[in-house]
This record gives C-alpha cells, sequence and structure tokens, in this order.
C-alpha cells in the first residue's frame, strides 16, 4: 500500500523522485523519505506526515546526487514515526532499502540479526532487509545482487523492494513478490515505482515484474534474474497511457475529476463491448455449460460484485454468489470446476483477491477477473479478463472504477445470456438501448451538484447516517455509506431497507440522515420502499431521497430530493451511485476533511 519511486540516469534524482512521489502519494502519507549516492556515500532525508514535510526538510538541508530511491508510507509495522519512516539502512550505512508489502517472519530473523550484533532503529518489519543483505555480503556474497537474492529468499510474506547500495554506486536494485513493482524505460535512463503514474510523463515503455524476479537497474541497461539467480528476459510494453489522464485537469481534487469522468469511461466501454461478440477467451459453449459463479472482491469491488449478482441472477438463471475475498480463502467453499470464479479490483493487486484466485485455480476452475490495470497481478492469472479501462483513478475513494465495473458486470451478464439463450436477440437489443442511456442520465445528475451540495450542506454535521436500498440498489445504499465514511468521516450504514424494522429502526429521530433509494418503476418494490420510508417519516428521521424525475409520491414524504433520469430499474444503480458519490463528496467539503487522501487510507491494498 506504500509508494516506491527510484532513479537511475544522468540527471539529479531528487527533483525525480519527489515528482514520483507527489504522484503516488494517494499510496500512503504516513511519512516519507528519499536516500540518494553522493560525494558523501548514501544520504537520506526522512519526515513525518505529508510529502510536504519531506519537501520543507530537503529546502532546510538540501540533497542532492544519483542513483536514488523513494518512498511513501501506509503504516503497518510500527507507528509514523521519522524513525520507522523509509529508507532503511543497515548498520553502516552503505545500504537502503525501500519496501511495500509484510515480512511475515520479520520477528524470527531480527533475532537471529540481533544475536549476530546487528543494531535496530525502528519498530518495521522493512528493517530486516538492509540487515539481511549486509550479513549476507559479511558472509561472502560476492557482490549486492547475490546478497539480495539470498536475503529475499528467507523472507516470507510479500515485498516489492528498492535497494541502494554505496558499493554499487551506478545501481538501484528491485524486486517483488505479491506486491506491484515496475520498471520504467526512459530516455537513457531507469525507473522503478509502484505504478506508472508515478513515471508515466517521463517513460515510453515498461517492464512489469514477476513474482520472484530481481531486476539489476544501470545507466546502461536493465537486466532481470529469478530469486534462484537465473537470468530472464523480460517483456517490454509500450506505454499506451497519456500523461495528461493522471493530472487533475483544472478541478479541485482528484474525485471530482474523476467523478466527472464517469460519462466518457462508460460510453467508451458500451461501445467497445456493446456487439456483445468478445467471448473474453472463454467460449459461448464453455458459458451454455456453466454450473455457477462465485464472485470475489474487497471493498468498493465488492459492492460491485453484489451488483453484478444480481444482474447475472436475472439475465442468465445462474446460481451467483458474492464472497469477500478476505473471509472467501478462510472457508470451505463447496467449488468445483464446473464454477466460475469473477475477481473483481481495480489496481489488479489486491491481495486477498489475489488469494482467493489462487484457490480456485488449484480446485481447477476457470478465472474471468474485472480490472482496470492491464499487466497487472490479477489480470496475469486469470483465464480472461474484461478490462473497465477507467483509466489512472488517483483519488483514494473509488468512483469512475466502481462504475465502470458495474458497466462491465452489466455487459457480461448480457453477454452470458446470449450464449445460454436467456434472452432472445430483440431483449439484448432493447437491454443496449437502455444502457446507452446510463452516460447521459450521469452528465445530467452531475450537472445538478449545486443543488446536491445544498442537501449535504444541511445534514453533514450528524454523527451518523442511514443508506436504505432495495434489489438491484441495495448494493447502491451500501456504496453510497461506504463513500460517506471513507471521505467525511462520518459513520454511515448500508441496509437492505427491509431490514431496518429488525434493528437500526432504533437508532432513527430528529437527528438522523436517512438516505432513501427509491428508483424503482412503480412495482411491489418501489411500495415496499415507500412503505420504509413512512416508518423513517413517522419517527421524524430527515429523509434524502433519491427518486426518479416526477416522482410526486416521494415528494411527499421525503424533506430532501435528489431527481435523477428515469432509468430501467436493473440499470438504474449505474445512475443512482453517482448521486450518492456527489452528496459523500460535499459533506465532506463541509466538513474539512482531505477527500483526495482520508486518513488511514491508501489506495491499492497490497497486504492481507
Amino acid at each position: 500500500m506504500c509508494g516506491i519511486v527510484g532513479y537511475v540516469g544522468k540527471q539529479d534524482a531528487i527533483p525525480l523522485l519527489i515528482d514520483g512521489l507527489k504522484r503516488l502519494e494517494y499510496r500512503g502519507y504516513d511519512s516519507a523519505g528519499v536516500a540518494v549516492l553522493d560525494s558523501a556515500g548514501l544520504s537520506l532525508r526522512k519526515a513525518v506526515g505529508r510529502l510536504s514535510a519531506l519537501e520543507d526538510i530537503l529546502h532546510l538541508t538540501p540533497l542532492g546526487g544519483r542513483p536514488g530511491i523513494g518512498h511513501t508510507r501506509w503504516a503497518t509495522h510500527g507507528p509514523p514515526t521519522e524513525a520507522n519512516a523509509h529508507p532503511h539502512t543497515d548498520d553502516s550505512g552503505r545500504l537502503a532499502v525501500v519496501h511495500n508489502g509484510i515480512i511475515e517472519n520479520y520477528k524470527e530473523l531480527r533475532e537471529e540479526l540481533e544475536k549476530k550484533g546487528h543494531r535496530f532503529s525502528s519498530q518495521t518489519d522493512t528493517e530486516v532487509i538492509p540487515h539481511l543483505i549486509a550479513q549476507e555480503l559479511k558472509d561472502g556474497a560476492p557482490d549486492t545482487l547475490t546478497a539480495l537474492r539470498n536475503a529475499l529468499s528467507r523472507a516470507r510474506g510479500a515485498y516489492a523492494v528498492g535497494v541502494l547500495s554505496a558499493d554499487e554506486p551506478n545501481t538501484v536494485f528491485a524486486a517483488r513478490h505479491g506486491s506491484p513493482l515496475i520498471v520504467g524505460i526512459g530516455s537513457g535512463e531507469y525507473y522503478i515505482a509502484s505504478d506508472v503514474p508515478a513515471i508515466l510523463s517521463r517513460i515510453r515503455e515498461v517492464i512489469y515484474l514477476n513474482d520472484g524476479e530481481i531486476a539489476a537497474l544501470r545507466t546502461d541497461g536493465v537486466n532481470v534474474y529469478t530469486l534462484a539467480g537465473q537470468r530472464v528476459q523480460p517483456e517490454i510494453h509500450a506505454v499506451t497511457l497519456q500523461a495528461e489522464a493522471a493530472e487533475r485537469a483544472g478541478f479541485e481534487t482528484y474525485m471530482l475529476k474523476e467523478i466527472h469522468e464517469q460519462p466518457r469511461v462508460l460510453r467508451n466501454l458500451i461501445e467497445k463491448h456493446s456487439d456483445l461478440s468478445d467471448e473474453f477467451e472463454l467460449s459461448a459453449n464453455y458459458f451454455r455449460k456453466l454450473n455457477r459463479i462465485m464472485i470475489v472482491a474487497c471493498g468498493t469491488a465488492y459492492h460491485a460484485g453484489m451488483y453484478g449478482r444480481l444482474l447475472l441472477e436475472h439475465f442468465t438463471g445462474l446460481a451467483v454468489e458474492t464472497d469477500l475475498a478476505s473471509e472467501f480463502r478462510y472457508r470451505d467453499p463447496k467449488i468445483d470446476p464446473g464454477t466460475l470464479l469473477i475477481p473483481v479490483s481495480q489496481s489488479g493487486e489486491t491481495a486477498d483477491t489475489l488469494a482467493g484466485i489462487r484457490m480456485a485455480r488449484n480446485w481447477g476452475c476457470k478465472v474471468l477477473s474485472i480490472c482496470n490495470v492491464p499487466g497487472s497481478s490479477v489480470v496475469r492469472e486469470s483465464d480472461a479478463v474484461l478490462f473497465t479501462e477507467a483509466g489512472p483513478e488517483i483519488g483514494v475513494a473509488s468512483t469512475k472504477a466502481y462504475t465502470a465495473q458495474q458497466m462491465a458486470f452489466a455487459l457480461l451478464a448480457l453477454h452470458i445470456a446470449r450464449a445460454r439463450g436467456t434472452l432472445n436477440e430483440s431483449e439484448i437489443a432493447q437491454c443496449l438501448t437502455d444502457l446507452r442511456k446510463v452516460p447521459d442520465a450521469i452528465h445530467l445528475v452531475i450537472s445538478r451538484k449545486e443543488t446536491i451540495r445544498a442537501i449535504a450542506g444541511k445534514h453533514h454535521d450528524g454523527p451518523s447516517s442511514l443508506y436504505l436500498g432495495r434489489k438491484f440498489n441495495y448494493p447502491t445504499a451500501l456504496e453510497g455509506a461506504l463513500k460517506n465514511k471513507e471521505i467525511s468521516y462520518q459513520h454511515a450504514e448500508g441496509y437492505a431497507a427491509g431490514e431496518m424494522k429488525h434493528g437500526p429502526i432504533a437508532l432513527i429521530n430528529e437527528y438522523l440522515p436517512v438516505v432513501c433509494i427509491c428508483t424503482q418503476t412503480r412495482d411491489e418494490v418501489y411500495d415496499k420502499m415507500i412503505s420504509n420510508m413512512k416508518e423513517v417519516e413517522a419517527r421524524h428521521g430527515r429523509i434524502i431521497a433519491v427518486a426518479t424525475e416526477g416522482d410526486t409520491l416521494v415528494k411527499e414524504i421525503a424533506g430532501d430530493i435528489i431527481y435523477v433520469p428515469a432509468i430501467r430499474d436493473e440499470f438504474s444503480p449505474i445512475v443512482n451511485v453517482v448521486a450518492l458519490q456527489l452528496l459523500a463528496y460535499y459533506a465532506a467539503q463541509a466538513r474539512g476533511t482531505d477527500i483526495d487522501k482520508p486518513r488511514n487510507l491508501a489506495k491499492s491494498v497490497t497486504v492481507e
């Protein structure tokens, strides 16, 4: 979850490292640090807090040199302190290491090293790595690369590391196992980074390191090896993202920009897959014989998976389950080769989701992932991929990635329905016509942001809020509540509206905002949602309704209404959630929180 950047080339490393860390700060902002090789040897600067604190230190005590490595931290082992900030060094101060992940056996390694005279200055698991490398050199390893290979062979857990050695002044070493790390190839210079956007404007090609690989970056090129020391010929990919995609483009926050990007992202996704001819590397015959689907994901992606389950059941007639990836791996799910696993991940590096994929593959299941990042671990370990193609999402709270995942599920459900014959061509054509209305409907919701801002201004000061939805919009209630929690820090809970009377109704009083998603057509679900709102009204709750334009019945009950265009029930959650994203956004703005970098959160959860 931390951010790593490194540089080898002819330029001063410090400005490049700081620029890269700024672009990676969404991955962690508890502390930051850099290390470079200069005339004095290995020199470091570290600071607690946001990257600006490190910049202040560098302004007071300037540092220059090359090559260099940098890090922005999301704390796991030990609180945010200068001692716990990366880079970490060995006793001699000739080795520096930055690390993302968790070394699970660090305690036993630390005890062993302490008995050999090594002195530790932090509470982190990371610090064992430079000491292990130093011990390997002391024990006879001929060079840093060999020492690093030997050291990492003893580490158990997940890691992405960058290493500097004063004894090899023109080299940065990098390695990965379970945590993402890329090698960027520029014009006569080379980079390492946790994610492409960190170095997007400076590279032309990229190498996605595989688990168990080590790279040595020198001014004359890059060599890649296995942990056993075997030379590897890496696959080099052209960088297709545009640098502008990772900029704010005049918006006050990345999150607001990404909310506004949703119509374009969804329109492009529909047009790419609307002929439903893609087989996603799985044949129509495979889908016809399929027995069951299991969807695994975490956080926001899990809510997309819940929505996907409802669509798949509705359109394909298949039995579908959803499970939190962090729980799926520790229970005993009854899975067989007739089950398709659909993991959902924006980053493609979510540790628990990856563990679920590996379990399913061991059972002989096919894996069709929904993911946003080409070259990611999820993509590489799947049999088939439906890319959401949302572009870089920098805001920690997911917006466009979520609606792209919803749209991906809608398109996938129609694809499978065609393969299985559960919808005829006329029905599929109508569904696609209705899907094409979604981007314009979202655009209209965004145009009403000032109305949503005013509603948020009335209700942001409460200690808690409740979100209620039914059927296709039950996941919308969960996601709306999560967005509010993530960025405004107001406690919020999402519930299936029918469950309100089984406990949460005890919370309702004149101070509690209750967000009710009531956009269904007038069927039994709509009528029951109206009844739930009446129950809230009777207890003087503050009702904020998301309702379809022209709905006069809701207007009689709700104190505040966010109107959205009429959209087919099955696809209404893709529109409705945008209203809740904006509601959370303006509540957070009113509460004065850091919207792009909410406390304690990081964008890509690569630890378990």
